[in-house]
């Protein structure tokens, strides 16, 4: 028995070398990492690393939006040593006010391919893991004939979708924001609030959450959604009968970014995991853990990592992340009076 374990601390300590985490992991174990996440595949990921440098993880996962309340809560007293979620407009934010760890320089940042490197900030206070659009058009091919097949975001006003449309809510819905966002950038504010203000008069239907706004649209109380395309990718290769839409125009990109909090409990262990993520080995665990779901149909934005969907001729729009995080929660005000009410 004491062999077995010699030989297993033995092997976890080679993996921790070859990652760049340095054996030292196996001379603290009482480094805690408390780690915050909205990520399907977090708990694996956690687990990976706990097996790789034997440094304890305490997650929590939870949904973006109840999320970004409890690290606002916890502002003047932080419990949590890194956080992860879709958009770079709220990790913008909390940036702007000195929430995270800047200027750090993991060693697996040299493996960022041309779209890793252009969504990281200057200061380095996040790091993007993967990229989704933050929002497509997808409809149900049994509800909506190719003729009346929506091409554009503004088609989605047209009489035939007039209680057709659902979409979720950017109060409850980390990835929805963004979606919002780029569409007042792309229309302009006036323009975007009459599109969503339109919407909501002709019946919007606002849910929580993708899979609930999915599941209306299968079970044909909508005939079109906006939803983050990781989550149409996931009813489209599930065989389900959709077709997902990419308007000309463009669609917003979507980082997942982590982030290391600027006064981490456990800053080594924050550090140290944050490098593991960004490792090749780190990467591969958001793609094959199954139970993630449509969270592994990322972009990948480090070299060597195939993605597991090939979107094609896709006009990315990145938007100015400190400009819009810093309106989000004016901009999710006005959404709740105006469109979910």
């Amino acid at each position: 028995m004491a062999k077995g374990r010699f030989a297993a601390v033995a092997t976890a300590a080679v993996a921790a070398v070859a990652l760049g985490l340095g054996a030292s992991a196996f001379a603290q174990p009482q480094q805690t990492l408390v780690f915050y996440s909205a990520q399907g595949y977090d708990q694996s990921e956690a687990t990976a690393f706990q097996n790789a440098t034997g440094i304890k993880v305490e997650l929590s996962d939870m949904s973006t939006g109840p999320l970004l309340a409890k690290v606002t809560a916890e502002r003047e007293n932080p419990q949590w040593d890194v956080i992860w979620f879709d958009g770079n407009d709220a990790m913008a934010n909390f940036d702007s006010q000195g929430m995270l760890l800047r200027h750090f320089s993991p060693s697996s940042l040299s493996n960022y391919n041309a779209l890793g490197k252009s969504l990281l900030p200057a200061d380095h206070a996040y790091f993007p893991t993967g990229v989704t659009a933050a929002g497509v058009i997808i409809y149900n091919t049994k509800t909506v004939p190719a003729k009346d097949a929506p091409r554009t975001w503004t088609d989605l006003e047209k009489p035939f979708f007039r209680n057709g449309v659902g979409m979720n809510n950017p109060a409850v819905s980390g990835p929805t924001y963004p979606i919002v966002a780029g569409i007042l950038d792309q229309m302009g504010t006036a323009k975007g609030e009459q599109f969503f203000q339109t919407l909501h008069k002709n019946g919007l239907l606002v849910s929580a959450t993708n899979g609930v706004t999915l599941q209306a649209l299968l079970d044909g109380k909508i005939k079109a959604a906006i939803v983050q395309d990781s989550a149409a990718w996931g009813a489209k290769l599930a065989g389900d009968p959709v077709k997902i839409v990419y308007p000309a125009s463009g669609v917003v990109e979507l980082p997942s970014d982590i982030a290391i909090n600027a006064k981490a409990p456990d800053m080594a262990a924050a550090k140290k995991f944050v490098n593991f993520v960004l490792s090749h080995h780190g990467q591969l665990v958001m793609q094959q853990e199954k139970q993630a779901g449509s969270d592994s149909l990322f972009a990948p934005v480090t070299k060597g990592l195939k993605p597991i969907v090939e979107r094609g001729g896709v006009k990315w729009v990145n938007l100015n992340a400190p400009q819009w995080g810093a309106q989000e929660a004016s901009i999710v005000t006005w959404f709740t009076n105006n469109v979910v009410r």
